[in-house]
């Protein structure tokens, strides 16, 4: 009681006061304990682990407290109202995404402008009128309802999708009739990281058992099984197709191929690394043979012929090749290399027309190639530029396919393909009023701390001063073998068409130069990930674009620690930081939901050297006394269930106690939402509202919209 009437005196004295960027915020207080674990001798002091507990009314009675303080500090600001007007009219533009073809009928998805779920259609020709197939929105009034993986059944009469609420990744699975719509009575609960591959009248998905008492949000995901479901058939009478009890934390998923004759079982225990297994279902007594070793390298099934399977791979080809394995010798020696690794990173493969059409990275764009299915290069795909590749679909046997593209000042456009004749044309437009020729694009190469070359993406306005005295907003990610390549955003565009600079580097960690590249910025090498954001922003510096106080760092999820790390590694360098759904407690986050699979990038603080090195970097244990930090505002979601809110909790708590300026340390805690997938359209505006208020204020920026 006594600390609820706390935080309710800290907000009155807050909204009782005339709030402006410089003066002291009066945060709500926040409790703390004498909680210390020992690492290998060394105390860690934890006073803030209550707030794991998503679960307690104190916590409940934190998030209110904070998100009022925060909510009362945007509300100051001028000019918060006019972003939020030109967000919504930016965002009021029809997108569409890359249709696919299945039974015969034609599937696309499409957002008239501020819906806030992409709406699902379905067409009979590709000249037919498209009508309404599946509307999310219908799902939950408030649009938090959204739509996960989904598969129509091979002979296209089963269309079988999963949903998240408010932003979980727990999914649940029902099935329609496609020819008529008609809603069936399956519903299969506990879903979660999983596909949904049809053979017969079923199909095959991953679960885990419900999770125990109240940790549905934050309970470490362990024994993931995969079952077999008829349609038609409670979910009590699937049949378990495959388990592993000595491994709680490993990952399984069964792919069916085109020809119903074969199982592909994936089994990872990261969030890289992979063993693959392939069962002939022809003969009754195989079982599942392994034609990949885990966990070191990725292996990924691509398509099937006689007996033979193309699968994508990084085993001794860090930047990834093709390799054909025949499944009567499938040891490693017998593996037939179908198109070899190259200069560029390919990124994925496809088999359609009767062809290999591959997807490559050059310096974080991407190009298109055409292979015979013997590996015989054929041809390259015209693309309309540098940019991205967002989404190939093709059948094996059509020579009908499509793809969309997209680049930083080239809104994404969908294209009909034909694949023989490698020609292409239009087949949905972004519908978007936007001159290309207002902005610039380009690409520089800086020197990070340890002489690496990075690349870095620069777009603003057209004609922009080097004066050194331009806003920058740097964005970043740097792991997981994530590659960040060139798109359209309208949410960043409202800050560029403002005077503002956007910088996007290539930080080592991701996959822009395959595997040797992302191992570079892993484990006991995660520094150099910092180092070469860091070596970002001196670069803008030098080069004349701005200087520390008008640049603002930005990143979510493990770009999130990126921006923790940074900003207490170099608070001088930063005027804002915007960590958004961080890993922010290295030492445990594989505590919690899937966290335990991160370990292969990140180590763990179970092992003494890989401690000792989290220890030296992790965000919420070096934010120190004393110190001025940049004008903070940490973003997060009460139903993130991936990276837990706790994380973004004991950082801001923490922060807050060591600021010693009056730059602004607040947190953000979005409801009903979760890590960003599926986030509705009008949350999206939200965020994006006060994020743009926030940075543009403590920026020193005076937008004007006309």
């Amino acid at each position: 009681m006594k600390y609820l009437l706390s935080l309710t005196i800290s907000i009155m004295i807050l909204m009782s006061s005339c709030t402006t960027k410089n003066e002291k915020i009066n945060y709500p207080e926040t409790r703390k304990t004498d909680t210390i674990d020992v690492y290998f001798g060394t105390q860690v002091a934890d006073p803030y682990r209550w707030l794991e507990d998503d679960n307690s009314e104190e916590t409940a009675a934190w998030v209110k407290a904070q998100n009022d303080v925060t909510n009362a500090y945007l509300a100051k600001i001028p000019f918060r109202d006019q972003v939020r007007e030109r967000l919504t009219s930016m965002w009021n533009y029809p997108r569409y995404g890359v249709p696919f073809k299945k039974g015969g009928k034609y599937f696309f998805f499409k957002n008239d402008g501020i819906q806030n779920q992409s709406v699902l259609y379905i067409q009979d020709s590709l000249q037919a009128e498209p009508r309404v197939f599946l509307d999310p929105n219908k799902l939950s009034e408030d649009g938090t309802t959204a739509l996960g993986t989904y598969s129509v059944s091979k002979d296209g009469k089963y269309f079988a999708y999963a949903i998240s609420k408010a932003g979980s990744d727990w999914n649940e699975i029902y099935v329609m009739e496609t020819e008529t719509g008609k809603q069936l009575a399956d519903k299969l609960e506990w879903v979660k990281f999983s596909g949904i591959s049809w053979r017969e009248n079923g199909f095959y998905y991953s679960r885990y058992d419900k999770p125990a008492g109240g940790g549905v949000l934050s309970s470490k995901n362990e024994y993931m099984k995969v079952y077999y479901h008829v349609v038609g058939d409670p979910q009590e009478k699937d049949v378990l197709v495959y388990e592993n009890r000595n491994y709680p934390l490993r990952n399984y998923g069964i792919t069916a191929t085109e020809d119903g004759r074969y199982l592909v079982l994936g089994e990872s225990e990261s969030t890289s690394g992979n063993s693959l297994y392939i069962k002939d279902l022809e003969n009754p007594q195989a079982g599942f043979v392994k034609i990949a070793e885990g966990f070191r390298f990725d292996y990924s099934y691509i398509s099937n012929q006689d007996g033979k399977f193309l699968i994508l791979t990084n085993a001794d080809a860090p930047k990834y090749r093709l390799i054909e394995v025949d499944l009567s010798a499938p040891a490693p020696e017998n593996h037939r290399i179908i198109i070899p690794e190259r200069e560029e990173v390919l990124v994925s493969a496809e088999v359609a027309g009767g062809r290999i059409v591959c997807e490559y990275m050059k310096d974080a764009t991407n190009r298109l190639y055409v292979y015979t299915t013997e590996g015989s290069f054929v041809h390259e795909v015209n693309l309309p530029g540098p940019g991205t590749i967002a989404g190939f679909e093709g059948k094996k046997d059509e020579n009908e396919a499509f793809f969309a593209f997209t680049s930083f000042t080239y809104p994404s456009t969908v294209f009909v393909y034909d694949i023989l004749n490698n020609t292409s044309k239009v087949f949905f437009d972004s519908e978007l009023d936007f001159d290309p020729a207002k902005y610039e694009s380009k690409q520089v190469f800086y020197t990070s701390k340890d002489g690496t070359k990075v690349p870095m993406f620069i777009v603003h306005k057209a004609g922009l001063n080097l004066d050194g005295n331009n806003p920058v907003y740097l964005y970043g990610y740097g792991g997981f073998n994530v590659s960040l390549t060139p798109v359209f955003s309208v949410s960043r565009l409202l800050f560029i068409e403002q005077g503002g600079v956007f910088a996007m580097p290539n930080l080592r960690g991701g996959g822009e130069y395959g595997e040797a590249w992302h191992r570079a910025g892993t484990k006991l090498q995660k520094q150099n990930v910092f180092d070469d954001f860091i070596a970002a922003a001196e670069y803008l510096i030098a080069e004349k674009y701005t200087q520390p106080e008008k640049i603002a760092i930005a990143g979510g999820s493990n770009g999130g620690l990126l921006v923790g790390a940074c900003m207490t590694q170099r608070p001088d360098l930063f005027a804002v930081a915007l960590p958004a759904v961080g890993v922010m407690d290295m030492l445990r986050f594989h505590k919690f939901t899937i966290g335990w699979a991160w370990t292969e990038d990140y180590g763990s603080s179970e092992d003494s050297v890989q401690f000792q090195y989290l220890l030296g970097y992790s965000p919420l244990h070096n934010l120190k006394p004393g110190t001025c930090y940049p004008a903070t505002l940490v973003t997060t979601a009460d139903h993130d269930d991936r990276v837990v809110p706790a994380h973004s909790f004991k950082f801001a708590a923490t922060l807050q106690e060591h600021q010693s300026c009056n730059n602004p340390a607040l947190i953000r805690i979005e409801t009903n939402a979760g890590h960003g997938a599926g986030k509705p359209v009008s949350k999206m505006i939200d965020e994006a509202t006060d994020i743009w208020s926030f940075t543009m204020y403590n920026l020193g920026m005076k937008p004007s919209f006309k």
